[in-house]
């Protein structure tokens, strides 16, 4: 899946990351790339793998992944 842009302007992106297993790393995930320029909203969900980003504009997958690196958690590109 590819970013996609909604009626508001706001665009959504689903990333895969590998590693989260509980609530608490979700939190970990999603508030490193909470603190991302133009994030807007974020959810992560552990079974799936899947984290949901919705933003102002496209986010620059590098900064994601640094994000995600932070968190200590292996990004593995848009699902």
């Amino acid at each position: 899946m590819t970013a996609q842009t909604d009626t508001q302007g706001s665009v959504t992106t689903v990333y895969k990351v590998t590693g989260m297993s509980c609530g608490h790393c979700e939190g970990s995930v999603s508030g490193e790339i909470s603190g991302l320029s133009g994030v807007t909203s974020v959810k992560a969900v552990a079974s799936t793998g899947e984290v949901t980003v919705v933003s102002a504009a496209p986010l620059d997958d590098e900064a994601v992944r640094a994000a995600v690196d932070e968190a200590g958690f292996e990004f593995a590109g848009q699902a």
